[in-house]
Order: structure tokens, then C-alpha cells, then sequence
């Protein structure tokens, strides 16, 4: 089973959401069940904070859950959406420390949610690099395949929204 058309290579996850760090998720929409075909992965109550990079009608989660909608696109970033990329990794290393569950999530939760994810992991200590194997080895080795996210988190988000405003 393969992901999108424009990535006929890249798998479906085998699962929903993967935990990076302790309280800290990462996941999709779609994932590969155990009859081999795709399911759809619906949030109820299993987090505390959803943060969405792609949000799908009937996905959820519950009512009740926190949850922040910021859709960007699995390609080249301007510096708004670099912005909210940051705004959301902040969250999330907010709500970590406050003890919380958290899940990023885009389609199969391997870019887009990757980004905000490393990002996070960045805010609290680890150098890119790290949080880059650290997720390609918890949620998947195709995380972070979109090797432009990869330079913006080599760079750093900050000087690569700077760079993306001044090419605007």
C-alpha cells in the first residue's frame, strides 16, 4: 500500500500515531490496519492537545480536546506559515511540560507533523539531527522524507522564515 500519488513509494503507516518522547505523539489521518488496508485514524480522548497540519472532516477529536488547526502544505513554506509551524511547536513544548498528552498529526504524520515535532524537540534541548533520528527511528524511517523540511530544521525555523520573507 502506497501514500500519495505525487510519492508512489513512500508506505502508509502501520499505524496512526507513533510516541517520540514521552507524552509527545506524532501521526496521520490514514494508516495501514491490521487486514492490510487503510483505516482511517480517528482521535477521541487519547490526548490532552491535537495540533493539526491537515485536518479531514470526522477525524476529530472529542469534544473537549484542545485542539489547534494550522493546514499547510507538504512543500515550500512561506514565512506566515513558518511562523505557525513555530507557534505550534511552542505549544506542544508548553504542554509537554505541563505534563500533557500531545499529538501532531498531518495526513500519514510523516512530514508536516514531523517539522512541528522536531521543532519541539529543538525547543527543549536536542539538536536538529537528533530530533531527525529520533523520529525517523519512533515513527518511521520515511519521516521527514521532504528534505526541504530537513533543511529548514538544519538552518533553523527562525532564519528560514527570515530567508522565505525576504524572497517574498
Amino acid at each position: 500500500m502506497r501514500a500519495r500519488r505525487k510519492q508512489p513509494d513512500v508506505p502508509v503507516p502501520d499505524s496512526p500515531w507513533s510516541e517520540i518522547v514521552p507524552g509527545l505523539w506524532m501521526g496521520g489521518h490514514e494508516y495501514t490496519g491490521r487486514s492490510g488496508e487503510p483505516e482511517f485514524a480517528v482521535v477521541h480522548d487519547e490526548f490532552d492537545l491535537v495540533l493539526t497540519l491537515l485536518r479531514l472532516p470526522g477525524h476529530g477529536p472529542a469534544p473537549g480536546v484542545e485542539h489547534h488547526v494550522w493546514p499547510i502544505p507538504d512543500g515550500p513554506l512561506d514565512g506566515t506559515q513558518l511562523t505557525g509551524v513555530m507557534r505550534l511547536a511552542r505549544t506542544a513544548a508548553e504542554a509537554l511540560d505541563e505534563g500533557r498528552r500531545v499529538l501532531v498529526r498531518c495526513y500519514h504524520g510523516y512530514n508536516r507533523s514531523g517539522l512541528v515535532v522536531a521543532h519541539a524537540l529543538v525547543l527543549a534541548g536536542r539538536t536538529s539531527n537528533e530530533a531527525i533520528r529520533l523520529i525517523r527511528s519512533r515513527r518511521s524511517p520515511w519521516a521527514l522524507h521532504n528534505e526541504l523540511f530537513v533543511e529548514y530544521l538544519g538552518a533553523g525555523l527562525a532564519t528560514a522564515r527570515l530567508l522565505e520573507e525576504l524572497a517574498e
